[in-house]
């Protein structure tokens, strides 16, 4: 039994030994990882490809330990393995996060100086040349409103002058029309009164001429009738020939003729009213004519009753 245990117990101590062994060359491996990242601080993607390559020799190794033992571990050994694995865990190299790379301002060069001044100088003048461009544009545009504002005035100017003088050639005309109007009209009175004053005439002529027979033929008559009385129809017309009075109009002014009318009819107001009280002496007379015919009658009735029987010296008849 001792001849059997020893053999194991060596297998044991060699695989301890190589366990460590491989776990200082998985720690050399991440060193030189870590030592690699450090001196490439410039090249940050090439470090997580190194630190894979470390793993997997690691991982290797042990798988290679373990197959050299061709025995399951047990009790120390299997603790043993566990603790290796746990320390090359921790002992593995974590993945660093990606940083993006810092920017840097540019640095002026040492050799060239620059000129601020100079700058701002040329800025200043840049800003005044597109200044007095906008002012140039500004009073371009300016002049030709002022231009179109002066032109515009003068069609102005220019429609009114015209309006008034049309205004005034219709002025003219509608003067001349209404002179030439009122000159017709007053032309159609004249004519009008002329014809007026012709009728007239004529008639006045006529109506002499009849009164004159007329008047002939009463002399006549009164000749012939000598001493016999004038009947109420012949003194009608006399007073009716006395009362026509001839019209003598012909040598009289407008104002003359106006204060012939009214005295014309004033007297043709007189007549009327004379005729009114005429009618109304009439109409009474009539009345007072019918009320003594009643009057006459209703005594003849009576006195006729009254004739029939009376008493004459004490006897009736």
């Amino acid at each position: 039994m001792s001849d059997n245990e020893n053999p194991t117990d060596e297998q044991e101590e060699e695989e301890t030994e190589e366990v460590p062994e491989a776990a200082e060359e998985a720690e050399d491996a991440g060193e030189e990882g870590d030592g690699g990242d450090e001196e490439g601080e410039g090249a940050v993607e090439e470090a997580p490809a190194d630190d894979a390559s470390a793993e997997e020799a690691a991982r290797s190794e042990a798988e290679r330990v373990v197959a050299s033992a061709e025995i399951e571990p047990e009790g120390d050994a299997a603790i043993t393995l566990d603790a290796v694995e746990q320390e090359e865990e921790e002992e593995r190299p974590k993945p660093k996060p990606f940083a993006p790379p810092q920017m840097q301002m540019p640095k002026m060069p040492e050799g060239d100086k620059v000129d601020f001044d100079d700058l701002h100088r040329k800025r200043m003048e840049k800003d005044l040349g597109e200044l007095q461009t906008l002012i140039a544009a500004h009073f371009e545009k300016r002049q030709k409103e002022e231009e179109e504002l002066i032109a515009l005035k003068a069609r102005i100017e220019k429609r009114r002058s015209e309006r008034s003088e049309q205004q005034r050639i219709r002025a003219e005309k509608e003067k001349d029309r209404l002179a030439r109007q009122a000159e017709e009209k007053v032309r159609k009175e004249e004519a009008d009164m002329k014809r007026r004053g012709d009728d007239d005439a004529k008639k006045r002529k006529v109506l002499t001429d009849r009164t004159a027979q007329y008047g002939g033929y009463l002399a006549k008559a009164e000749r012939g009738k000598g001493s016999k009385k004038m009947t109420e129809r012949e003194k009608k017309r006399k007073i009716l020939a006395e009362r026509r009075k001839a019209l003598n109009i012909d040598h009289l002014a407008e104002d003359k003729l106006r204060e012939k009318a009214n005295e014309m009819h004033l007297w043709l107001t007189q007549l009327e009213s004379e005729k009114f009280d005429l009618q109304e002496q009439l109409k009474r007379q009539k009345y007072e004519v019918q009320n003594l015919q009643n009057r006459f009658d209703a005594a003849a009735k009576s006195s006729k009753g009254g004739r029939g029987k009376g008493k004459v010296g004490g006897r009736w008849k």
